[in-house]
């Protein structure tokens, strides 16, 4: 023990022999209340100083200091509980086993208030991308990374900070050393239930480093399109078209086939299919189809095509090409090209639309039966 806190310890000895009628409990009470308060008289002047110092930051920097205000606070009261208990005239035996208490409670303290350091420069870090701009991939690839390495961190401060603190209790050590002296079965056992933690906690792991997914990623799981909404330690959620969420294991996408459509860009080509007869003018059609798009606040300006892509023995496949700044903006020009290329077909182009050559051939047979033939 260093000379000051014997030295300490000895003044307060000395001190209880002039006021000899207070029993044991009230010196003891008088000491932890003292350091107690001075420790929170502290904490108070110097968190007061720095509320004053973000009073004009904004909302962000204020609830900073007051979450690190709370936690702090009761370190501070469990440290100057523990000093205070070291120096008081309380028996060894007792004493022991209070700092032993405050010990495992402190260590449990300071493991939260470094998870919650975590948090706050995760925070700090994704503050610095907008998510919000059209062409986010930077942003979302950083925030990405950053969502799945704060989670993994506090799980694993959470698991170390658990065993430290139950390392400082004698019976539980001896336990866990001869626990892991004992068998390999039940660490087998052990590690077969454990295998789906540890496989998602690996995967998660691989995706923020090699990042097949990221946030609001358009993504095709199930057959289904949607977004990615959310990334966790141990699962994703994707938003579908329809808002159903779909709940997937982060093992999924390491090991299942999926299509990711921002995976380098969010820009993307959207294609809608029209079927016309062959007397169909692709001149016009194409020409409609490029008006359509430049009248657009959806189309980014850069991609516009029409093709004939297949023939069947009654229509034709056109094949509209046009490209926008996002999935959700191409899905929704996609449904706007076909709406209007309708609309022209049947008010202007009506000769573009599908028929039926049989009918016809059938009502020229007939209308050249009933005419009178020449003499």
């Amino acid at each position: 023990m260093p000379p000051e806190i014997v030295d300490l310890t000895h003044r307060i000895a000395v001190l209880w022999r002039q006021f000899y009628w207070l029993p044991e409990w009230a010196v003891v009470a008088i000491v932890v209340a003292v350091f107690t308060g001075a420790g929170w008289l502290v904490h108070r002047v110097v968190f007061s100083i720095l509320r004053r110092l973000v009073k004009n930051r904004d909302l962000f920097w204020r609830g900073v200091v007051e979450r690190a205000r709370q936690k702090l606070r009761i370190l501070i009261i469990l440290i100057a509980i523990g000093f205070s208990i070291t120096v008081s005239p309380l028996d060894p035996d007792p004493s022991a086993s209070v700092r032993a208490v405050l010990l495992f409670l402190t260590i449990l303290v300071l493991g939260w208030i470094v998870a919650g350091a975590v948090d706050m420069w995760a925070i700090v870090y994704m503050r610095k991308f907008n998510m919000a701009a059209e062409d986010n991939l930077v942003a979302r690839k950083h925030i990405t990374q950053t969502r799945i390495l704060q989670r993994a961190a506090i799980i694993l401060i959470g698991a170390v900070t658990v065993a430290l603190a139950l390392m400082t209790i004698g019976a539980v050590r001896q336990w866990g050393i001869s626990l892991l002296a004992s068998a390999g079965v039940v660490g087998i056992i052990a590690g077969l239930a454990l295998q789906p933690v540890l496989k998602n906690l690996i995967a998660g792991i691989q995706i923020a480093t090699a990042q097949p997914i990221r946030i609001e990623d358009a993504v095709i799981v199930e057959n289904e399109w949607g977004t990615v909404e959310e990334i966790t330690s141990t699962y994703v959620v994707v938003k579908l078209w329809d808002w159903r969420r779909m709940i997937l294991p982060l093992s999924y996408f390491i090991e299942t086939p999926f299509q990711n459509w921002t995976r380098e860009t969010s820009r993307l080509i959207g294609t809608a299919m029209l079927y016309v007869d062959y007397e169909a003018p692709m001149d016009r059609l194409r020409a409609e189809l490029e008006r359509i798009c430049r009248a657009s606040p959806l189309w980014d300006g850069d991609v516009v095509n029409l093709q004939v892509t297949d023939i069947t023995d009654r229509v034709a496949q056109v094949r509209c090409l046009a490209s926008a700044r996002s999935a959700p903006v191409a899905f929704d020009l996609r449904c706007e090209i076909r709406e209007k290329m309708l609309a022209f077909m049947r008010d202007e182009c009506p000769e573009a639309l599908p028929r039926d050559r049989m009918t016809l051939d059938r009502a020229r047979a007939l209308e050249t039966a009933g005419s009178p033939r020449p003499a």
